[in-house]
């Protein structure tokens, strides 16, 4: 088939690669302009140059430049993946077949940008991808096809999202193809009274409040690793944890320390205490590069009773 591909990223790079390395041809990358604060060069394009595609770096995707390039290029199909612009739909219907695209939830549940975060950072025992229609509403097309993934009790945002949501998404994205150009595949309407909608999972939402349950505290970590990174403050100096273990408590007198307490230090790790139990700091990160819990600890010069801020 011929397939015009709107994304950015290594989402998006391995999903040109996938078309392309089965045979497929992509007529049209589009990819954002250059970001003048970064020397490094964005994925997707480097990826095009590299495969003999001119990528089209359009300001904007609502213009009639970037309708006369989807025309020009005669796809059977848009492709959206990892998007970081807005797609009209006079734009995504240009192609015979539409446009389809990749959202990392399932779908209507954790409509947003940061569906993956918050689903781990709420207690959610499982996730999935889903590929829709897009539409102008953010998230809200027709459903083609889902994928759910478990999220293990200990898995963070990088494991469930680099072990199964990135390369399972690719798949969906091949299969989905496939059904939709060969006219084999339905289309279900959201059910607007499952949706949700999260924003960015930004530096306000990845705060630890150790006076909070260390069930919460431990989702948020896991939740923020390894990005944007869960956080709190020894002083005025920002930390930022990334690994850690929870010590629950067998019972509420069984608890170490008040919430926020710095309880022990051990070779590797320090622990900091929180209601029902303490967490066991194993990677965070200071003033400087990442480190484990007992290097940071001597770098804040961290004694036992100490307090992080709550």
């Amino acid at each position: 088939m011929r397939v015009a591909l709107i994304g950015s990223a290594d989402f998006g790079k391995a999903t040109l690669e996938a078309f392309l390395d089965r045979g497929d041809e992509v007529v049209a990358v589009f990819c954002p302009p250059d970001n003048p604060k970064s020397s490094k060069p964005e994925a997707l394009k480097a990826a095009a140059i590299a495969r003999g595609i001119t990528p089209l770096q359009f300001a904007s995707l609502k213009g009639a430049d970037a309708a006369q390039a989807m025309i020009d290029s005669k796809a059977d199909i848009c492709v959206m993946a990892y998007v970081l612009q807005f797609v009209p739909q006079e734009l995504a219907k240009l192609p015979p077949h539409g446009t389809i695209q990749y959202h990392p939830s399932l779908l209507p549940k954790y409509r947003g940008p940061s569906a993956i975060n918050w689903a781990i950072a709420l207690g959610e025992e499982k996730t999935g991808l889903t590929i829709f229609r897009p539409s102008d509403g953010l998230d809200e097309g027709e459903v083609i096809l889902q994928k759910e993934v478990s999220i293990g009790p200990d898995d963070t945002l990088g494991k469930v999202y680099f072990d199964h949501l990135f390369p399972l998404g690719v798949q969906a994205l091949l299969e989905a193809a496939d059904l939709v150009v060969a006219g084999k595949h339905q289309e279900l309407v959201q059910d607007e009274s499952l949706a949700n909608y999260e924003g960015w999972f930004d530096a306000n939402a990845a705060k630890i409040h150790w006076a909070t349950h260390i069930g919460q505290i431990y989702n948020l970590i896991r939740a923020c690793n390894p990005a944007p990174g869960a956080w709190t403050k020894f002083g005025e100096q920002k930390v930022q944890i990334y690994d850690c273990h929870k010590h629950v408590a067998a019972t509420y007198g069984a608890v170490k320390g008040k919430p926020g307490e710095v309880t022990q230090i051990t070779l590797d790790s320090f622990f900091v205490g929180c209601h029902g139990g303490q967490i066991e700091v194993l990677k965070a990160k200071g003033a400087a590069a990442k480190v484990n819990g007992a290097e940071l600890a001597k770098e804040l010069k961290l004694e036992v009773g100490q307090f992080f801020e709550l």
